[in-house]
């Protein structure tokens, strides 16, 4: 039997190793034993400014090669093209996929949150394997086709929440999953973000397009607005309700990873916005707030509540009391002067300690208070360890293209069918926020729906502008 291997029956072959839902992805490691690609892997990447053009070198120095670049700024595109001089160059990324259409085997989505889903779907439909960045999806509901729509193809996925590949919270996991800090009823989580404009109404006015930016791609299937220099494009669109998900949906997938991952907080039963200055004239997520997720028993583990504060709002003095001192100086200090830079930080409370994790990503933790862990040994190790040493972000990257090639046999740790019901958790509590404070949703997220405020289900989906629909996608209630 000859063993020479097609490109295209190389990638059935590696799309199996993605087709699972869960922490991992299931994996067919044997068939790469004999069969070997005759081609290099190429990739087409959507969004090449920023961090997605951190994302496309990284893919690039694993071995991958870099066949499309797509970008609504021509700066950036003109920029990027320096270094991928061979690389085809688009401004709208339904173009280069179409155009590309066989000559790309991986698509990397680095946009802004609104039009991951639209890029993400199509490039899966395609048999793309995919890496899109954090928060997976603008909506609930597009985090839910997402997951459906990476099952149903098999293609490998991962979305950028880089922590997830490092050693440190897979070891924080492992913590909380042996019992040491006891049974979790509490897990407190503070952000140091917006570091954007929030609070605030739309500008008045508008100003000329300049003429190398498609203003009309990167409104994608949101609804049209005129363009304000400095406004949107091409940071501060993250605290528009249009295009980005706010302080929650930015760094929460970072966050709440290791606390989501340890304690398997999915499908909340009810949010709270305990703090909310509400959404501005429809217009931006508030500068501050303070939430509340509540989690019932499941899988073994108790009922748990999950509090989110961000914009320098913080835990009760009870939790942060049991902090380092060192860390409690630091709070301490902020308060003294709020212009310094704010803290991020996790705790996880058990009946019988606590774990804090001081840094975004969660691959750093204590266990506390300190005198009673101090000769604590981590368990056995239950989750596996990236073999590639290198910065979390590479890493992360290696995974993905070595789970994609059948040489790193977990698959990917961050894939759409654990990345989708993180997202589709995190973002139910933006719902909140269109509540008045105080007022208790209830959620279904089996149908993605609030029972008691049924004013908050217009917000779980929208419809999409004409030319950038997505087919399956839920459509909002109102509709």
């Amino acid at each position: 039997m000859s063993k020479k291997s097609t490109r295209r029956s190389f990638l059935g072959q590696s799309a199996a190793l993605s087709a699972g839902v869960g922490y991992f992805a299931s994996t067919t490691p044997r068939l790469f034993a004999e069969d070997t690609p005759m081609q290099k892997l190429a990739a087409g990447c959507i969004g090449v400014g920023g961090k997605g053009g951190s994302d496309t070198s990284h893919i690039a120095d694993n071995g991958v090669q870099i066949a499309g670049l797509c970008d609504v700024d021509g700066d950036i595109l003109t920029k990027k093209g320096r270094e991928f001089s061979d690389a085809k160059q688009f401004d709208d990324f339904r173009e280069m996929l179409d155009q590309l259409g066989d000559k790309i085997d991986i698509v990397t989505v680095s946009t802004p949150d609104h039009t991951h889903a639209v890029a993400a779907v199509k490039a899966m439909r395609m048999k793309k394997h995919v890496y899109c960045q954090k928060p997976l999806t603008w909506s609930i509901a597009e985090a839910r086709l997402m997951r459906e729509t990476a099952e149903e193809t098999g293609v490998v996925t991962q979305m950028g929440n880089q922590g997830t590949s490092q050693d440190g919270l897979r070891e924080g996991v492992e913590v909380i999953r042996s019992g040491a800090i006891g049974d979790v009823s509490e897990v407190h989580i503070w952000s140091n973000r917006p570091v954007w404009p929030q609070g605030q109404g739309r500008p008045e006015g508008e100003d000329p397009i300049p003429a190398n930016l498609n203003w009309d791609s990167w409104i994608g299937p949101a609804p049209m607005r005129p363009y304000k220099a400095g406004a949107y494009h091409s940071f501060n669109w993250r605290g528009w309700v249009d295009f980005g998900t706010g302080a929650l949906g930015d760094m929460a997938c970072h966050t709440t990873n290791l606390s989501v991952m340890a304690l398997k907080l999915w499908d909340p039963i009810a949010m709270t916005a305990l703090i909310n200055p509400g959404i501005v004239e429809g217009e931006t997520f508030p500068g501050s707030s303070s939430l509340k997720f509540e989690f019932p028993e499941r899988e073994g583990f108790p009922a748990c509540d999950f509090f989110w504060y961000d914009g320098g709002n913080l835990p009760p003095d009870h939790i942060i009391s049991q902090l380092p001192k060192s860390f409690q100086r630091k709070i301490e200090s902020l308060r003294k002067d709020p212009t310094q830079r704010k803290t991020s930080g996790a705790v996880v409370v058990g009946s019988k300690g606590m774990l804090f994790s001081p840094d975004d990503y969660g691959g750093q933790y204590v266990l506390l208070p300190s005198d009673q862990y101090a000769d604590f040994k981590p368990p056995a190790q239950t989750l596996p360890r990236i073999p590639f040493d290198s910065g979390v972000d590479e890493r992360q990257k290696w995974e993905f293209v070595s789970t994609i090639k059948g040489e790193y046999e977990p698959g990917t740790m961050s894939n759409f069918g654990y990345a989708g019901r993180l997202t589709e958790t995190i973002l139910a509590g933006n719902l909140a926020m269109r509540a008045g404070e105080g007022q208790r949703i209830e959620w279904d997220a089996k149908t993605m729906t609030s029972p008691n405020v049924p004013a908050v289900n217009d917000f779980v989906s929208r419809e999409y502008r004409e030319g950038w629909e997505l087919e399956g996608l839920m459509q909002p209630a109102h509709a």
